[in-house]
């Protein structure tokens, strides 16, 4: 099974056990976080998407970094 999501909108894969940038080919555990594809800003030190910030009650949520497409999971 071969999977593909975006980590602040740079796409990624999973390959070989770990999430790796496809551009790269790095797992993203190792290079680390990235800034915003759009936007050019890391994460906050909380960790929340530098577009969005704090939103009261909410447990996940993403700008879309620009990117339009959903990730698949391809068998």
């Amino acid at each position: 099974m071969s999977a593909q999501s975006y980590s602040r909108g740079h796409s990624i894969i999973w390959a070989d056990g770990a999430w790796r940038y496809e551009d790269t080919f790095t797992p993203v555990a190792i290079e680390g976080e990235r800034p915003c594809w759009r936007c050019g800003r890391m994460p906050t030190v909380e960790g929340y998407d530098a577009c969005l910030g704090h939103i009261d009650g909410v447990t996940a949520a993403c700008c879309g970094h620009g990117r339009e497409q959903p990730f698949e999971v391809t068998a």
